[in-house]
Order: structure tokens, then sequence, then C-alpha cells
């Protein structure tokens, strides 16, 4: 079994007594099931598994369940052998946004403290946003995503002890001897066509099977565009296409997506798609990143959600959409293949795995800034640019923005393939494996 940072997370709530709910929100095929069930099985004498996906598909048993006595009763006719105390029984509710109506009755199950509750969904966040009634002091929410370049590493037997040294480099501005920076460097080129998801992981770290890694990739993004087909009529289409134009858009210039291509219609607006791009990112297989109007703390305040870039949740389907089983564009650094997409991805998606909210600056006068963090300790922010050739130091737009002193930015980061750590007055240069410590 990988190892996931959200075992931590699993494993403390397993042994607290706040009350709460465990909900785990994250897109299809990350790896929620299989870290639940296999930690809960680990834990617990008795372990109940409620697939709501396949009781809507068959007999539908928990459709017409109100309150918690309805839900006790459906869950001894098939497991009432299994129902012992809050100390021995977990009982695992997979896929609980198929009945919403679960979520509202979360509060009860809560209250009445009979026994342990862990619940997840593809769309959990998604079915949240749209009930009125969910019990949110009664419940914690998570969000998982694709495996981060930390696990796959560690996927890969890079040691615990290895990367406490990574970040010992890191955090004291130091290079990586030769011989470590090439394999870690190898190792994250790998990750950009691999990308994060268990099962791509677990064909190359078993087989080192491009073919079998990338079939999984295809049938992982063939099952996310058809997951728009459940949403509503008035919905399904417009997301799908969005869906399937974000390797395309991830290729041009200009990555933000441009509304009137979506339909072809002229004049099309953000509040036009504001429902599609909602489900996107609420789904967990897209990556909202939102224009800023001012790089100032906290960012939020000065965010501008009509202006929006959408990165695909993991690199690995993105690599994929765009050069197939040919991973030597990605490997060898191929000449004329311009790999940025595949880069500013994979930095989204290790960001967002570290909690920060996904930002981005373009100005005229200033230029573009890949991704701005918020800084709490200097409670300011750091920009962040991302380089994937010889174009390490074309970042014009960084010193235009360390110099004005209204922003009050100590410091920026520009990741790139070289090995060496560069300090030029405010901009520190780094490996781009660095970005993990962020």
């Amino acid at each position: 079994m990988f190892y996931r940072k959200i075992s931590k997370i699993i494993e403390e709530y397993f042994e607290s007594d706040d009350g709460r709910i465990l909900c785990i929100d994250g897109a299809r095929q990350i790896g929620k099931s299989f870290i639940v069930r296999e930690l809960s099985k680990r834990r617990f004498k008795n372990y109940i598994e409620l697939n709501m996906a396949d009781d809507f598909a068959g007999e539908r048993r928990f459709s017409n369940v109100r309150n918690k006595d309805d839900f006790y009763l459906q869950v001894s006719i098939s497991d009432g052998n299994k129902l012992g105390s809050k100390d021995d029984t977990i009982i695992f509710i997979d896929e609980i946004q198929i009945y919403p109506e679960l979520l509202t009755l979360l509060k009860s199950l809560s209250l009445d403290g009979r026994y342990r509750y862990i619940c997840s969904g593809s769309e959990l966040g998604l079915a949240m946003s749209k009930t009125t009634l969910i019990p949110m002091g009664s419940i914690r929410e998570v969000k998982m995503y694709p495996m981060d370049f930390e696990e796959f590493l560690l996927a890969n037997s890079v040691s615990e002890t290895a990367i406490g040294h990574m970040r010992d480099c890191f955090l004291e501005r130091k290079m990586l001897d030769e011989a470590t920076h090439r394999n870690i460097l190898y190792l994250f080129k790998c990750y950009l066509f691999v990308g994060g998801l268990p099962d791509a992981v677990k064909a190359f770290v078993e087989d080192k099977n491009v073919f079998k890694v990338k079939q999984i990739q295809s049938d992982i993004s063939r099952y996310y565009g058809d997951d728009a087909s459940k949403y509503d009529r008035e919905h399904k289409l417009k997301i799908k296409r969005i869906y399937e134009m974000l390797p395309s858009v991830m290729e041009n210039k200009v990555k933000r997506i441009r509304f009137n291509r979506i339909d072809g219609k002229q004049g099309e607006r953000y509040d036009n798609y504001q429902d599609e791009f909602e489900y996107l990112a609420s789904s967990g297989i897209a990556l909202s990143c939102k224009a800023i109007t001012e790089p100032k703390f906290p960012l939020l305040q000065y965010s501008r959600k009509n202006l929006l870039k959408l990165y695909l949740s993991d690199v690995g389907l993105l690599s994929n959409a765009l050069f197939g089983p040919n991973v030597n564009a990605i490997l060898n650094d191929r000449s004329g293949v311009n790999l940025g997409a595949v880069y500013e991805t994979a930095s989204a998606q290790e960001l967002k795995c570290h909690g920060h909210e996904l930002y981005y600056y373009d100005r005229k006068k200033v230029g573009e800034v890949d991704f701005l963090v918020d800084d709490y300790d200097e409670l300011s922010i750091i920009p962040i640019e991302i380089k994937s050739g010889s174009d390490e130091r074309n970042y014009k737009a960084l010193p235009r923005l360390l110099e004005d002193a209204n922003y009050r930015i100590s410091k920026a980061f520009v990741f790139s393939n070289e090995r060496e750590v560069t300090t030029r007055g405010k901009i520190i240069l780094m490996p781009i494996y660095y970005l993990l410590f962020i």
C-alpha cells in the first residue's frame, strides 16, 4: 500500500473524541475508498462498508432513509452481525452524495454516538454546496487529491531520510550533489507523465509499463468526461466540452479560459458558465486558478473569479492527452516540444495538495506571474515562476513586483531544471523538485 499523507488525518480521527464525522472529498480514482478501507480494517474489529452508488444502481435500500432509526434498520439487514460498539465498529459510507439527505442525517448519527463513521464522495463538495441543511458543526470535511510528488518519491523507494535531506537543503538554500540531482530530476520527469493517480503509479512502479500507465489514464479521463453526463441536461454538454478543451487551452500562450471559445459565441462571460466551472472544481477533476487585481496579502481579498485558469487535477492526464505514449518528449527534453503546460500543471497540483489556493497575476505593465501564494509569516505574498526549459532566467515580471514598496514582497521563487540554487536580490532560483517544500 502506497503511503498517503491523508493516512495521518484518518488515524488521528480514529482516536479522537470530538464527535465530528470525517468526510473525505475528492475526484474518482484517487484512492479515497482504498485508503479508508485499509486503515479501517487494520484498526477496527467490525468494518462495514456502504457504497451508495452500488445501492442506487441496485435495491436502493437507502433511498427512503429519513432518520437514524431508518438508517440503522437498513444497516442491520445486511451487516447486523458486525454492529458492535463505538470502540470496535466503524461504518464507511462511500459516495454519500448519491443520497444528499444522508448528509443532513450525519448530525443525528454523530449525536447518537453509537458507532464511528467515515464518509467519502467523488462529488461531495458539489453536493454540500447545493444542500442547505449540511450539519457543518457535526462533520470535518477534508479534500484529497492525487498523489503529490513527495508521495510519488516514497512510492519509488526514495527514503524519508533522503527527502528530509532535500528539505534541509531547501531551507538552507543549498543544492543537491550532482548524482542525487540527476536521480530526483529524473523521477520528477517520470512524475510528469505518470502523474499521481494510484493505479497509474502502481503500474509504473511495479511494471514500468508505459502502455499500461497510459491506458489507465485514458480510462480515467473518459470516466471524468462521462461523469458530466450524470449532471442535468442544461449543463452536461458544456461541462464535458470545457473539460475536453483544457489540454489545448494549456498549450496556448494565454492559458486563461476564454469564454467565447467554449460555445463559439461572442460576448460570452463568466456568469454564463459559472455552474460548469463550479462543477469541474468541486468534483475535483480540475483546479481553479483565479486572477488577482493586486499582489497583496491576503490574496483572496483581491481575487477575480471572472478571470481564471483551469488545470487538470492530475498532470499525468494532461501528458497523456498531449503526448500519448511518447514519454521521451518529457524525459529527453526533445527540441521543439513545449513542456511549459505540464510543468505548470504539476506545480498547480503540488501547491493545491499542500493546501494553497491558486492565484496568478497578469498586467500589461508588469507581465504575468504563474502563481502567487499567501505568506502568513510575513503577512505578504510569495510570487512563483515555473520554467520548463532553458529560459530559467526569463522572469521579467518578478523584479517589477519586488521593486514596488507598496506590495511589501520579501522574496520570490523561480523553479527550473537547473541544479544550482542562486539568489539574485529577492529572487531565489531553485531546482523544480524543491517546489514540494513550499
